[in-house]
């Protein structure tokens, strides 16, 4: 099977709002065998809509819109697409009713406007909106019952679907998840698909391939294997197509098998996790604390330690000593060592990370201190040098880095770095 996306909206062609919508479903559709074979992002104009429509509905077999489906003038998706089947509007009591109960449990009027919502294609088959007021739309289409619009469309007998969402993420994601994923995966039969992605650092795209090299050649032909690349480390996807979906996700499990015999010490965790998520759940076993003390990093790392649910339970919090004054009064970095090696140095970052875990009575300390530019550098301390220390109350570790990269992917690198050396550390002697 295979689909198109198409998102709707000038703020989304200005760069005003960052397109979201399009990574997320084209991954969930990826999951389910589902082949995303173009993404389109449009404006609100009606002829753009039917142009894009045309296409999309001669080249694949569903047809995924979000957008354009508030109450304003400018949301014009669904007259649209009603003109566009030849249809009429009517409407739709229970989506009515819906719409109702939205504004009555908010005290607010139930206008004329907002009631419009209810209007929808008499042809199409909807699908309530429970946390929002516009339905989503399935036109499930046997070609030779509409107009052609297009030339294009020549096959008449295939069968095809088109599915009108909100734009708004959350409500789009709630539709996605609880009724249009499953209605697609009813049309798929006994089509087979398993992902798995396993995770790694350390180690860039260019040298992983060749240490992989081998295995990756001798992977089976219905077995692929993607690179996705970021910020200090690579993502490796293995996608295994079939219809034995116990037989193929066997076959993985035992390729991985032969891939941790070769690159074990670079993976840190499989599909979902982060490795703040895995070095919490290192931390927490060991019933440990863990603190920070960031300079260049300015609470970077404090965050993403904290986006994992339940991380109040290990994480003491953090302290941002950007500042020379606040590394010598909050951390104990000595004067002397200041004047002597620099902020930016190891012996900096040392006590950094010996001052944070005697402020905060933790047992594992990250402390980071660099130059994230554009200004700063000298040529002893180049632009994007990082000393980054990790300390335990038995040990501490600290290594050089240069990220030669812009100011915001230097915190970045630094901030996945710091926690690559907290996971080596805590996993060293397991």
């Amino acid at each position: 099977m295979t689909a198109h996306i198409i998102n709707i909206g000038d703020e989304l062609l200005i760069g005003q709002v960052v397109n979201t919508n399009a990574s997320w479903m084209a991954e969930e559709l990826n999951k389910r065998n589902i082949k995303v074979t173009n993404i389109s992002v449009i404006s609100d104009g009606a002829d753009d809509i039917r142009t894009q429509l045309d296409r999309s509905l001669s080249e694949a077999d569903v047809v995924l819109i979000t957008g354009g489906l508030g109450p304003t003038k400018d949301d014009i998706t669904k007259t649209v697409l009603c003109n566009y089947f030849d249809d009429t509007l009517v409407r739709h009591q229970p989506t009515y009713d819906n719409v109702k109960k939205f504004f009555d449990r908010r005290g607010l009027p139930f206008t004329e406007i907002n009631q419009a919502q209810a209007l929808v294609p008499s042809k199409c088959k909807v699908i309530l909106n429970e946390v929002g007021t516009a339905p989503c739309m399935v036109f499930t289409i046997p070609q030779a019952t509409f107009k052609q619009p297009s030339p294009k469309k020549t096959d008449t007998s295939v069968e095809k679907i088109v599915i009108s969402m909100p734009g708004v993420p959350f409500e789009m994601k709630w539709l996605m998840q609880n009724s249009v994923l499953p209605l697609l995966e009813e049309q798929l039969g006994s089509q087979a698909i398993v992902h798995k992605t396993i995770l790694t650092f350390g180690i860039g795209e260019s040298f992983l391939a060749d240490k992989i090299a081998d295995w990756e050649d001798a992977l089976p032909a219905h077995i692929k294997l993607a690179y996705l690349p970021e910020a200090g480390k690579v993502r490796l996807r293995l996608s295994a197509y079939g219809e034995d979906k116990a037989k193929l996700e066997q076959e993985v499990a035992e390729q991985i098998v032969e891939l941790n015999v070769i690159i074990s010490d670079n993976i840190y965790g499989y599909d979902d996790d982060t490795i703040s998520k895995v070095i919490g759940k290192i931390v927490n076993r060991r019933c440990a604390l863990l603190a920070t003390a960031e300079s260049c990093t300015g609470g970077l790392i404090g965050n993403m330690i904290t986006e994992v649910p339940g991380s109040s339970a290990y994480y003491k919090g953090g302290i941002i000593a950007y500042s020379n004054e606040l590394k010598e009064r909050l951390l104990g970095v000595r004067h002397e060592t200041l004047e002597q090696y620099g902020a930016v140095s190891e012996e900096t970052a040392i006590e950094m990370a010996k001052g944070c875990l005697e402020a905060t009575g933790a047992d594992y300390a990250i402390a980071t201190t660099g130059i994230s530019g554009p200004t700063g550098a000298t040529e002893e301390k180049p632009l994007g040098l990082v000393y980054v220390a990790i300390a335990s109350r038995d040990e501490v570790v600290c290594n050089r880095y240069v990220f030669t990269t812009t100011r915001q992917q230097h915190q970045q690198r630094t901030a996945n770095q710091a926690l690559f050396d907290l996971y080596k550390l805590l996993t060293k002697n397991c």
